[in-house]
């Protein structure tokens, strides 16, 4: 299996899952000039990170490569109990991050793309803060008195974390998130995760604080 990748992107959650899962994988590190080559582009069109090819098997999307990873490895045990509900948890959780929560971060990312006219990038920031706000609030409540999204470990996890570490990069207040700080250094803690944002970045984050 191979994962094309960038630092600090949601294909993190994927770079997880892989190393959760314990079967040798291989990476391919990019940056966002490098998933517009056209090497890149007759694999994934779309130009986006995570992609994974498996056998010749090409896959994007994130939810899509999470549910194939669980399923091509059931002894990982990441699909929740493996009841319909439980699956249709894990989807919910998923649909919530990828549809919701991770769009809301974009006018942080890139506030050109929605006004072009610098003058207006702090309003549209602080809109956007306000937004993440309102969703890590949900997301926080869902966490009181579990450790995870759904019942135990699932591929919805890593999502999650990867977007509490982009509130830490764009100043995204998560004082008084008291379960979502404790997910988070719970991850944090984790050795495969760890492991992974090592090799991604070259450096393990010393604050593993979440809030204030």
């Amino acid at each position: 299996m191979k994962l094309y990748y960038f630092p600090g992107a949601c294909s993190l959650a994927t770079h997880v899952v892989l190393q959760w899962i314990g079967k040798p994988y291989e990476t391919v590190r990019l940056d966002p000039a490098s998933t517009k080559s056209p090497e890149f582009l007759a694999l994934n069109p779309h130009g986006a990170v995570p992609l994974l090819v498996d056998d010749g098997f090409v896959l994007s999307q994130n939810i899509a490569i999470l549910f194939y990873l669980a399923e091509r490895f059931p002894e990982a045990d990441l699909l929740g109990d493996d009841s319909p509900q439980g699956r249709a948890e894990i989807l919910r959780w998923l649909g919530l991050l990828n549809s919701d929560v991770h769009p809301a971060f974009k006018p942080l990312f890139k506030p050109s793309l929605y006004l072009p006219d610098a003058a207006f990038a702090s309003a549209i920031g602080d809109a956007a803060r306000s937004n993440v706000r309102n969703y890590l609030e949900h997301l926080d409540a869902r966490l009181q008195d579990r450790d995870w999204l759904v019942d135990k470990r699932s591929i919805a996890d890593p999502y999650l974390f990867v977007m509490l570490r982009w509130t830490r990069k764009l100043n995204i207040d998560t004082s008084g998130l008291a379960n979502l700080a404790r997910f988070f250094s719970r991850m944090q803690a984790d050795p495969d995760v760890q492991a992974v944002i090592l090799a991604e970045e070259d450096r393990v984050d010393q604050d593993t604080r979440l809030g204030a």
